[in-house]
């Protein structure tokens, strides 16, 4: 205790430099927990099951001949058909359980109140390999999915019970619609507990065998050729994930070559030997399914090591500041040293009040961690932000109490080693001379700055080149008219509705809308644009010879009359959809030009003839009647793929939609007429994803934007903390040399020679830094290639930019050290003896 009132005393004796360090440290100390917070939620925090790190995730990669549903669980190579599922379930003996699930959209109604949400269809098994216990009734167990349509009941997530049923236990047995069924409810999760899909927030947990009602349409229980449900499944005591693969592994191949080699038609030989040959694959499971994790892991990765750089840099510049103190305090400790303090207690006590400047540089810390995840949340899409957990927990606090423990040890070790050594007699020469050990602190102090200034470069340099990504993503040619533009959807399947009635719907919503002041057109689309969504399946095209292996895929969007026009895209030749294509008008279609070139279509696409169909002997019962200049599709950085659209008044199986209206008014204010029009069509019927397109957009690249922004108030606020550092090292050196520098001018020396000697010193500091600096920031660009839009990760343009900036802004920090050398006067200098 005795050492900390004393460190106490000593730091506020000096509260300029003592809150110069707390500030420093409590910027590095708060971007590192601010992105370490987000690194345990996506990377490390388990879920909160019994024994997860005996959870592994199943995977299906290689060839998928039929249909494809993949989500947020994880890609297409995770999926499995339903058969398969059964299939696995009853031969494997590596796992206490296999588990299938698999996410919906919900809308939710209850009480006459109606709300849109998700949900979870999970098999009986699913809660029991989890192992987890309901907070209220039952979970869904094994006696729930044994034939479909069987069991209509659905369990609660612990965190919709509060919200909606305002944790009130009489729930149990209560009837609840979802999706236009009445299902009753028997459970609520436990707390905590949000499904194993990072990304998802459901609402509710169904059984799997229901998804015929939850999905309208849906025939694909028996369907080996249809691959939607992700599997998970729970390692047996004592057996290894490495057993657990080399059990199942012969089991899968079983049924791959006696089950479902033989309902495969038209594959060539090379093909259907990949397909016997394809593997089942075993990972860790312990953080659940979720495509995030492997997307977010680079960017994390990235931005920790930058926020690592930007405490060095703080940690230099305290380090800095204590060796400055410790010289002022030389006598003091040579005083101590002589009346027989040992070297070991002043080192304590050093060290004591550097761990408590670092402690007061944590705790404010967690005042920036907050401020900057507050800032990562504004960049998140608002669905993904839901599902994020972006405060300050336990963890994170223990974190960066561990952070600032290590910190201070670190940067004032070496501060506390050199002002307690026992050279007494130097040390009391007072200012006659340099002490001993000075010409060492001097090397240490220009060694920091040095690695300062080569830490921003390497910063300055990631910072640009994900700027210039953005710019380069933000000069993408959509090939659509954005701006004005709102979008939303409607799910009125979910709502119970029939296909006939649903169509009867979007009708009448396209003309209400299309009816309001302000609007200049209205279209709709099954597939969101530029959403990230992707529907797609294998065609038959007049004129194109179909051969083993050759690809004839193509992406498809049911769309509305006037889709082109209202999102201002061109048509090369043809016509476009008309209220007339409808059900009982010829079948007709529009394609766009990445689509004529691959079936060799060319530019007279118009009157040739298709179908939504590869099978051999397929009616070509679709005429194409427009060419449609190429188009965004799902992502804004990939390359536009062939995509054909038909009207979607002639499809019978319509369920849901994604709305477009172009107005002539500000959009976000329009906005408000949305929720009336639906409203008053079907008050039951929630607007779903409502928000204008450059939001769309906006979000669709949220990753480039949340980069760019954090890697560029990173490298700044680094820059700037080594500007401050080498202007304390410059300053301090020049106070050091004042005798120096007194008798250079004395003996004849001008100002601007001295100034010249201090920018020299800060120019071969620069030269060195920014060599070491652009070495580093090269193998940054390379670890960051895969994030980088249409650039390389060695930019020359952004490595000759940073190297100018950075130049520009150290020589602005040793110009005013410089200056006040040049004007020191050779008599003061010389009262020094």
């Amino acid at each position: 205790m005795a050492h900390v009132k004393l460190a106490l005393r000593m730091l506020f004796k000096t509260p300029f430099v003592t809150g110069v360090a707390i500030l420093s440290l409590a910027l590095g100390i708060g971007a590192n927990a601010a992105i370490f917070s987000i690194f345990d939620d996506v990377l490390l925090r388990p879920l909160p099951v019994i024994e997860p790190s005996r959870l592994v995730n199943l995977g299906a990669p290689g060839p998928k001949p039929g249909s494809q549903t993949c989500g947020n669980a994880g890609n297409c190579d995770s999926v499995f058909s339903y058969p398969m599922f059964r299939d696995l379930e009853k031969v494997q003996t590596a796992f206490t359980g296999i588990a299938a699930h698999f996410a919906f959209g919900a809308n939710l109604a209850y009480k006459g109140q109606t709300v849109s949400g998700e949900g979870v269809m999970v098999s009986g098994s699913y809660f029991p390999v989890l192992g987890v216990q309901a907070a209220l009734g039952r979970l869904l167990g094994p006696g729930d999915d044994r034939a479909p349509g069987e069991s209509p009941v659905v369990v609660l997530s612990h965190a919709y019970w509060q919200s909606r049923f305002a944790s009130d236990p009489a729930v149990l047995n209560q009837p609840m619609v979802v999706n236009g069924r009445t299902l009753t409810i028997v459970g609520v999760a436990p707390r905590g507990f949000e499904g194993t899909t990072m990304g998802i927030e459901p609402q509710v947990f169904v059984p799997i065998t229901l998804r015929e009602w939850m999905s309208p349409g849906f025939k694909g229980f028996e369907n080996r050729r249809s691959y939607w449900p992700y599997l998970f499944a729970r390692l047996k005591p004592g057996v290894s994930i490495e057993q657990a693969r080399a059990s199942i592994g012969p089991q899968y191949h079983n049924i791959i070559n006696v089950v479902e080699a033989p309902l495969q038609n038209g594959m060539s030989p090379k093909t259907l030997a990949r397909f016997k040959d394809k593997p089942i694959t075993l990972e860790p499971g312990a953080k659940g399914q979720s495509s995030m994790i492997g997307e977010a892991r680079v960017p994390l990765l990235l931005l920790f090591g930058v926020t690592a750089f930007v405490l060095a840099i703080a940690c230099a510049n305290v380090a800095n500041l204590l060796l400055a103190r410790s010289a002022a305090r030389a006598g003091e400790m040579a005083v101590r040293l002589s009346l027989g303090a040992s070297r070991r207690q002043l080192i304590t006590q050093l060290l004591v009040e550097s761990c408590l400047l670092a402690a007061m540089g944590g705790v404010a810390g967690l005042l920036v961690a907050r401020w900057t995840l507050d800032l990562f949340a504004s960049l998140l899409p608002t669905d993904l932000m839901k599902s994020m957990d972006t405060g300050i927990d336990g963890t994170v606090v223990l974190f960066s109490a561990a952070l600032a423990l290590g910190t201070g040890v670190l940067f004032g070790l070496f501060p506390a080693l050199h002002s307690t050594r026992p050279d007494l007699a130097s040390a009391l020469k007072g200012q006659s001379g340099q002490p001993s050990g000075a010409r060492a602190a001097a090397r240490f102090r220009s060694s920091l700055a040095t690695a300062q200034i080569a830490l921003s470069m390497a910063l300055l340099v990631l910072a640009g080149l994900f700027t210039k990504s953005l710019i380069n993503v933000s000069r993408v040619d959509l090939g659509v008219k954005i701006d004005n533009v709102i979008t939303f959807g409607v799910s009125p399947e979910l709502n119970g509705y029939t296909p006939e009635r649903s169509k009867q719907l979007f009708v009448s919503l396209e003309e209400q809308l299309g009816a309001l002041p302000g609007a200049n057109g209205v279209t709709a689309s099954t597939i969101p644009l530029l959403g990230g969504d992707n529907w797609g399946n294998s065609v038959s095209v007049q004129g194109f010879q179909q051969a083993p292996d050759t690809s004839n895929n193509s992406s498809v969007n049911e769309v509305g009359p006037g889709y082109f026009r209202t999102l201002g895209v061109p048509l090369v030749s043809g016509r476009e959809f008309t209220p007339a294509d409808a059900d009982e008008s010829p079948k007709v279609v529009i394609v766009n030009e990445a689509f004529a070139k691959k079936f060799g279509l060319g530019r007279d696409a118009v009157g040739k003839r298709m179908a939504a169909d590869s099978s051999p002997g397929a009616k070509l019962d679709h005429e194409i009647v427009g060419l449609a200049k190429n188009a965004k599709y799902s992502e804004v950085k990939d390359e536009v793929p062939p995509v054909y659209f038909f009207p979607y008044r002639q499809d019978p199986k319509l369920g849901s939609m994604i709305f477009y209206v172009r107005t002539s008014l500000d959009p976000n204010l329009f906005l408000a007429n949305i929720p009336k029009v639906v409203a008053k069509l079907d008050s039951n019927l929630p607007v779903e994803g409502l928000r204008t397109m450059p939001q769309q957009i906006r979000e669709n690249v949220f990753l480039d934007r949340m980069i760019s922004v954090l890697s560029a108030g990173f490298s700044i606020l680094a820059t700037l903390l080594a500007a401050v550092g080498l202007y304390g090292v410059l300053a301090y050196t020049v106070s050091q040399r004042t005798r120096e520098i007194g008798l250079r001018m004395a003996l004849g020396a001008d100002a601007a020679r001295v100034r010249r000697m201090i920018l020299r010193q800060v120019a071969i500091m620069t030269l060195i830094a920014g060599i070491v600096g652009l070495g580093a920031a090269v193998a940054l660009g390379r670890f960051a290639g895969s994030l980088l839009y249409k650039l390389q990760g060695y930019d020359p343009v952004v490595l000759a930019g940073s190297a100018v900036a950075l130049t520009i802004v150290a020589l602005g920090a040793g110009f005013i050290p410089a200056m006040r050398a040049s004007r020191i006067e050779p008599m003061t200098a010389l009262r020094y003896e």
